[in-house]
């Protein structure tokens, strides 16, 4: 749950970042909105791989 919560703040600041890039168009927003693009595209990963129910097998016929 902590993984969704920090990729949801870092979706946010990206979202800020590219705002306040497109009205002053300085290059340390475009920097920090991609860093933080990468930041919430592998916490969404990590939160959805500890989704995956790794206990129990699935078998192609179910």
């Amino acid at each position: 749950m902590l993984y969704l919560l920090l990729a949801l703040v870092s979706l946010l600041i990206t979202a800020g970042s590219f705002y306040y890039y497109v009205q002053s168009a300085q290059s340390l927003y475009i920097i920090v909105a991609i860093l933080f693009l990468v930041a919430t595209v592998v916490l969404g990963g990590l939160f959805m791989s500890g989704r995956v129910n790794k206990n129990e097998d699935i078998h192609i016929t179910e």
